[in-house]
This record gives structure tokens, sequence and C-alpha cells, in this order.
């Protein structure tokens, strides 16, 4: 089972907040062994970001919604390494481990002796990864970085929100902190590469790993598109820069979202819409003539969506083989009859608060690689320690 892929990998989890602790998560998800090693005290940020859940009868228990959505399947203790004891008991815990994720800024953990320079004397075998917001080299090296900064730094922004004079017009955010959760798997995909390489060589590696780097290569198509013509994508709202009609409708009791990918798609939809006219209309015949003649066709259509009821609208894509989709709230998402077929919710013990739900890692929904439930996040921090606890 694909649960069990990492049965027997060690990892020591030094990273906080969201990109890091994404990432061992993932590892734990597959079977991994994972220590996440906390500040006494304040522990992780996130264990202090809201909205906070309770039990008030279990001795105050709290729980982050935040924290609790990156850390199940982890054991946490409570070492300070600052002092010479805590270090060296990182020191100790690193002799068995198989890999070492820190997200500190660059230089931090050297005053330690917890770089990789250091603890690769005590475990050659080590892959250590360390995650920053701009990379262990370069001018802007030490400057720390939250997904916000990148998201408008390394371009996302710039072209996500509503046009300049449309209402609401300026620059989005995306809802999630998506340059930390892409950053998160980039670095899972690094971790099992270099698991896979020291099967060949023996040798553990250094993983450098930046925010940065991972907002540029977010942009994906977009980026490709400036590189090739040397032009800067704008805002589009939610319509598609590249394929229309792709985008948000009003229909006469509700919104639905239309996305056309070719021109056969194009055509089944001018039949369901009662306008096969629009098919062959020299403007709207081809994408690139469509996008083109964006402003006149969304007119038409946007007239067109009003006349019927989202239901009416959306069987009929459904029988001619139409592109759509709804925008759903969470409790539609999670209600929904293909989400709850997959089994994308599961309940997992946590020991102050019970059973509670969480979200399972899609490469574990299949029926072939579904996982037993585990454990979630950990529970209020334990007493600070000096000791090492063991792997076992």
């Amino acid at each position: 089972m694909l649960d069990q892929a990492l049965a027997g990998i060690k990892v020591l989890d030094l990273s906080r907040i969201l990109a890091g602790p994404w990432c061992t998560q993932n590892l734990a998800d597959l079977g991994a062994q994972v220590i996440k090693v906390e500040h006494p005290g304040r522990g992780d940020d996130t264990r202090q970001w809201g909205p906070l859940h309770t039990k008030e009868e279990e001795g105050g228990e709290r729980l982050s919604s935040y924290f609790s959505c990156c850390n199940r399947g982890k054991r946490s203790v409570a070492i300070d390494f600052a002092g010479e004891a805590g270090a060296q008991a990182i020191r100790t815990l690193v002799q068995d481990a198989d890999v070492f994720v820190e997200n500190f800024k660059v230089g931090t953990l050297a005053r330690y002796g917890l770089d990789y320079e250091s603890v690769r004397r005590i475990n050659p075998r080590l892959i250590y990864l360390a995650i920053t917001g701009f990379g262990q080299t370069g001018p802007m090296a030490d400057k720390p970085g939250y997904d916000y900064v990148f998201q408008g730094m390394g371009g996302l922004m710039s072209y996500t929100g509503q046009p300049d004079g449309a209402p609401g017009a300026g620059p989005l955010r995306t809802g999630v902190a998506v340059v930390d959760l892409t950053t998160g798997m980039y670095a899972t995909s690094a971790v099992l590469a270099a698991l896979l390489q020291r099967e060949r060589t023996g040798q553990g590696q250094y993983l450098d790993i930046a925010l940065l780097d991972v907002a540029v290569a977010l942009n994906a198509n977009q980026g490709a598109s400036y590189l090739l013509s040397g032009v800067n994508p704008q805002r589009s709202g939610n319509a598609h820069p590249h394929c229309a009609p792709y985008e948000v409708f009003q229909c006469a009791d509700g919104h639905v979202i239309l996305a056309i990918g070719n021109d056969t798609q194009f055509q089944r939809f001018c039949q369901v819409a009662g306008a096969p006219e629009l098919a062959t209309d020299e403007r709207f015949a081809s994408n690139s003539n469509r996008i083109a003649h964006l402003p006149a066709l969304r007119e038409l259509l946007t007239n067109l969506f009003k006349t019927r009821v989202r239901r009416s609208w959306t069987d009929a894509f459904d029988e001619a083989g139409v592109p759509w989709g709804p925008i759903n709230s969470l409790e539609e998402v999670f209600n929904d009859p293909q989400v709850q077929h997959r089994q994308m919710v599961q309940a997992l013990n946590h020991p102050g608060l019970g059973q509670i739900r969480t979200v399972r890692n899609p490469m574990l929904s299949s029926p072939h690689t579904r996982s037993s439930a585990r454990v979630a996040a950990p529970p209020s921090l334990a007493a600070p320690s000096t000791e090492p606890p063991s792997w076992s």
C-alpha cells in the first residue's frame, strides 16, 4: 500500500508555519515516522492562528485549524536547541534520521551546529531540506518572507483580479497560501527523488527550496507566454486568458462556470444554448477568434444565460458533454456525492479532542492506496525536554 511506501524512513522536522509542515505531512501520510521539534512554550506559530477549537472538559485542549491542516501523523517534542543540551538532543536524533527539514532564516541553524555541513559529519546519508523565502544565496537571501509576499513578488497577483475599469478592479491574492502549498509539494518531490538517489549512491544531499523560485515557476503558461512574447499578461477577472468562453456566467437563479476548451465543445454549447449560428459566426468559429472578440461574445452569452435557471443549463450541458462546474461553498464541497465517494474526509483520533474530521491526502484517496486512519495533528506541547525522544 502507498501509505506504507516510506515505512522505516525517519524525518526530523524543524519547520514551522505551512510550506515545510505540508511537505513533512506528505511524508507522514506515505508512512514515514516524523518527529516535529517545536519551540518550548509557543510551539509552531500556527498553534495560535485561529480559528481555535477547544474542549474545556479535556483540560482546555485547543486545536488550531491552520495547525491541524498540515501536521497530522506527526509526534511533537519541545526542545530549545538554542542551548547546547537541546542542540545535542537534535544531533542525537540526526544520527538515525533519513531526512532533516528546516525553514529558518539563512545561517540561523549554523549558530547551533545544526547546519548541513555540521550534521552531515554525523550522518553522511542524511537528506537535508532547507526551505526559505529567497534561497540560500543571492542579494535577498537573508530576508524573511511569507506566502502573500511571493504571490505579489512572483507575478501571480499582477494578472489575478478584476481588470482595470471593471467593478472592484485591482490585484487579488488567492484564498489559500498557494505558494506555500506548492512549495511543500515541490519539496516533497525533491525529498522523494533524493531518497531514491541515495539508494543508488549511498549518499545524502542538501536541498535548497525557495518560495520565490516556486512562485516564479507557478506562473506556468502565463510565464511561458511572457517569455515567448515579451508581453505582460493582464488581469482578466474570472475569464481565462487563452480559452473562451471559459468563465463564470449568471443564470436566472445563480452562477455557473462554463469551461470550453476547444471548438467542438463550443459547437455543442451553441446547440444547447439554442444559438447554433454563433458556431459559424466568423468572429467565434475558432478559439483564437473568440479570444479576439471576447467582449462581443461575453455580452451575447451573458444575455443568453439569464434566460434560464441554472439546473436547466447544467442538465443540458451534462447531456451534451459541455464542461461546466458549480461554485460550491465548503459545506457543498464536503456534501458532494463524488467527494464523499472518494472518501476525501477522514476521521482521525486526537488525544485531547477525540475524533476530528480532516481532509484525506489525495495521493491516498484511491481504494488501491487508501490509508487507514492514523492520528491527527499533535496535541498541546509537552513539557520542554533536553532528552531526545526515541525513534521507535
